[in-house]
């Protein structure tokens, strides 16, 4: 295992040396930014600052979501690229927009609010060798979320870790590196809103891909938070949805065997009183409809998974 990781960070360094020489970056690192004129600037500045240290070439590109600060000015006053959004158009639709004019065969995505520390970048960069994805973990030490959030995102992590079968250490974590190949593969699955960590979370634990984590210190943000309590349910919803979408026998097997369960005991207590129920025989033909939806579902998953891959690779 060790000698195959070798092979593949070494194919790995290749190809991006050849693209370095090509004029293309190592890294494209995607900054959205709402409403954060406090803060855009020194993260920049930050980002850079790491970045020229540890020799790795980059491009940071700014996607201002109609801001109505100063955020705007001040990105351009600190020379990268900026991606201008007259109007709020939500998280995830920043972050797609940045992707798509990065270059990269890298990208790593950053919070314009100061909360996540820049200097893990060339850690998580190099893990992203053997790695489709590397997430900065806030883990139990997340000082900078509000204390009345915590339970609600520990609800949401242990929930989405079940349904996935992956230990998610920290599912919305805002702090990525991509490679460019996997997280191309699923921006149409991705949506607009403040879900996008998640939704990409689950798409590749649920497709199989290569995902770590990297503990990182979380600080205080500059400003005030975007999301807000009714997002919770959203996030919950999100999680069934995409289970159903990526692994649905997770979801219709356990539910058909509560049916059959339910059924099964039910019948055996009618044959007891010798007068079989409609209830019971209900329970035990639901137990087969959901068994036969969730082989077709699995099917028809199984082959968009497939069909994704190969767009992927051409």
């Amino acid at each position: 295992m060790a000698e195959q990781l070798e092979l593949v960070a070494a194919a790995g360094a290749s190809a991006n040396m050849d693209k370095q020489k090509a004029g293309v970056p190592s890294v494209s690192v995607v900054i959205p930014a709402y409403n954060e004129q406090g803060a855009v600037a020194e993260t920049i500045a930050s980002v850079r600052e790491v970045l020229d240290a540890a020799g790795i070439s980059h491009e940071i590109i700014v996607v201002n979501d109609g801001s109505t600060d100063d955020t705007l000015a001040r990105a351009r006053e600190t020379g990268v690229q900026v991606v201008n959004f007259p109007h709020n158009g939500g998280y995830g639709r920043a972050l797609k927009a940045g992707i798509a004019v990065s270059t990269g065969p890298l990208v790593a995505i950053l919070d314009a609010d100061g909360t996540y520390p820049a200097s893990y970048l060339p850690e998580m960069i190099a893990m992203a060798t053997y790695n489709d994805m590397v997430v900065g973990d806030r883990g139990a030490a997340m000082k900078g979320v509000p204390l009345i959030r915590r339970p609600a995102k520990w609800t949401l992590n242990k929930l989405a870790s079940l349904l996935a079968q992956h230990d998610i250490t920290d599912l919305n974590s805002g702090l990525r590196v991509f490679r460019r190949e996997p997280l191309e593969r699923f921006v149409p699955l991705l949506p607009d809103a403040f879900s996008f960590t998640t939704t990409i979370t689950l798409c590749m634990l649920a497709s199989g891909m290569r995902v770590s984590y990297l503990p990182i210190v979380y600080g205080k943000r500059v400003g005030q938070s975007k999301i807000r309590a009714a997002d919770f349910g959203r996030f919950m919803f999100l999680v069934f949805r995409l289970t159903v979408y990526f692994q649905p026998l997770r979801v219709y097997l356990p539910a058909g065997m509560a049916l059959f369960v339910l059924g099964f005991g039910k019948a055996i207590y009618d044959v007891y009183i010798d007068n079989l129920s409609e209830t019971a025989v209900l329970g035990l033909l639901g137990a087969v409809l959901l068994w036969a939806l969730g082989l077709i579902a699995d099917m028809i998953s199984r082959l968009n998974l497939r069909s994704r891959a190969d767009i992927a690779t051409k």
